[in-house]
């Protein structure tokens, strides 16, 4: 059955694969990105582009807004780039420091802030799509609907969409915003299969252990907002890095995966993420890596989610979770 993303429904134009920018620019301290950072981020996003990736995930406090200023840095080096891929990038967090802890802050102030500072580290003068980072207690939504509103007129934000969103806040949101959300970005993956047992789990008492908002898949189905995945790989602990310090059940659904790719004659990553984007909501994963054979390694995971089955799909989930289905 063929389907499409629901970025595509709304005129985006998007790659299945998206690469996360949260490892660009070193560390999460005060240091100075150097050159060697901006060769770092040239080849990621070279390897990225080599496989088809044209969706860049970044957020303004990655690295410190390092990671925004090594990417603005390989556009202003490549600057045809700009009009070939999608820029993605999420506020709302404030990072903690000597004076106040870290916070969340909706206001419509500090969100146009936040995208005149990615837009200047970016050196772009649009966002295709910006996201609410994480659920702010104190939110507004007349506040957020304002600022959403200058930033469509000024033609510096196209979409509009969340990060770590349950269907409640969304829709709480969406009354007050008429753009509707294009994405909602949550951690899902093998290693973090709680997407998966929340659906599986109604009724019964494991679905207490679980940790996902009740009917957030279906909803974001029904409304057609783009599901996208922030840590699809889980680390690398299914596909070969470190998998030997793993508890056991996920060392048989390491071995699991290395048999499968072994078969299918590709590589664990593809298969991996090809079990995650096998999911009919059509998941689209962010991966999060520097390294571009990591990233390569990726490339095949579209074909493997078409050719998996829902046996090998059950066998993974079953095996990765550690205990057998009721």
């Amino acid at each position: 059955m063929n389907k499409i993303m629901p970025l595509a429904h709304r005129g985006i134009s998007s790659s299945r694969l998206a690469l996360g920018c949260m490892p660009f620019g070193g560390g999460w301290d005060q240091t100075p990105f150097t050159e060697e950072h901006v060769k770092e981020a040239e080849a990621a996003v070279d390897a990225a582009l080599s496989i088809g990736i044209t969706l860049f995930d970044h957020a303004d406090i990655y690295t410190r807004g390092k990671a925004e200023q090594v990417f603005g840095r390989v556009l202003n080096n490549r600057p045809e780039l700009r009009d070939q891929i999608v820029i993605q990038s999420k506020c709302g967090i404030q990072l903690g420091d000597e004076e106040l802890p870290g916070r969340f802050n909706f206001s419509k102030g500090h969100i146009l802030d936040s995208v005149d500072g990615s837009m200047e580290r970016l050196g772009t003068d649009y966002l295709d799509i910006l996201l609410l980072h994480r659920p702010d207690p104190l939110v507004e939504p007349e506040e957020v609907a304002e600022a959403f509103a200058s930033l469509k007129a000024s033609g510096k934000v196209r979409y509009f969409g969340v990060s770590n969103m349950s269907a409640a806040q969304i829709a709480f949101l969406q009354q007050a915003i008429p753009d509707s959300f294009a994405v909602n970005q949550l951690e899902m993956s093998l290693g973090h299969l709680h997407f998966v047992d929340q659906g599986v789990h109604v009724n019964q008492a494991a679905g207490t252990a679980v940790n996902f908002a009740e009917g957030l898949m279906e909803y974001c189905r029904t409304q057609n907002i783009q599901l996208q995945a922030w840590g699809p790989l889980a680390q690398g602990k299914f596909s070969g890095r470190d998998v030997k310090d793993q508890p056991e059940h996920i060392q048989e659904a390491a071995k699991l995966v290395q048999q499968l790719a072994n078969e299918k004659e590709t590589t664990p990553e593809a298969i991996v993420l090809g079990w995650l984007m096998r999911h009919p909501a059509m998941i689209q994963p962010i991966i999060g890596t520097t390294n571009p054979q990591r990233i390569k390694a990726c490339e095949d995971a579209e074909r493997q989610s078409q050719l998996m089955t829902r046996e090998e799909w059950y066998t993974l989930y079953v095996t990765a979770r550690g205990e057998s289905m009721p």
